[in-house]
């Protein structure tokens, strides 16, 4: 398995971490309903069912990316190093979603698109 296929995996797997901090501590959790106890959500969690969401969006433009420029053949390392790059941007992404840092939130998501871009280029 290459490292962009690796980031791959970390990325599906990445919206579920979004929703572990949003239901940090199971506060009045109800689980019979639990997209609309999210729904009620304010503060951090609200912004990590935010950031969640928006991690879902990204997942086929990054997937895609990492597809054809493995299909295309790619130099391998570069297709690593940009999907390494994007996991990171993801990562503060979340982070800065959550911590309610908006302005870094925008450049660090700016930051992983045009990892994703660049991924395109490399074919």
């Amino acid at each position: 398995m290459t490292i962009a296929y690796f980031c791959v995996l970390i990325m599906g797997l990445m919206p579920y971490v979004a929703t572990g901090i949003a239901k940090k501590g199971f506060k009045d959790y109800d689980n019979s309903q639990p997209r609309e106890w999210l729904a009620k959500q304010t503060g951090f969690r609200a912004r990590a069912l935010a950031a969640q969401n928006n991690l879902f969006e990204s997942l086929p433009f990054f997937f895609a990316a990492v597809i054809i420029a493995s299909i295309a053949h790619a130099p391998q390392d570069r297709i690593d190093t940009l999907a390494m790059g994007f996991v990171l941007s993801r990562i503060a992404y979340l982070i800065c979603y959550v911590a309610n840092w908006p302005t870094t939130r925008s450049i660090v998501w700016l930051f992983g698109m045009i990892c994703v871009v660049a991924l395109f280029f490399q074919i």
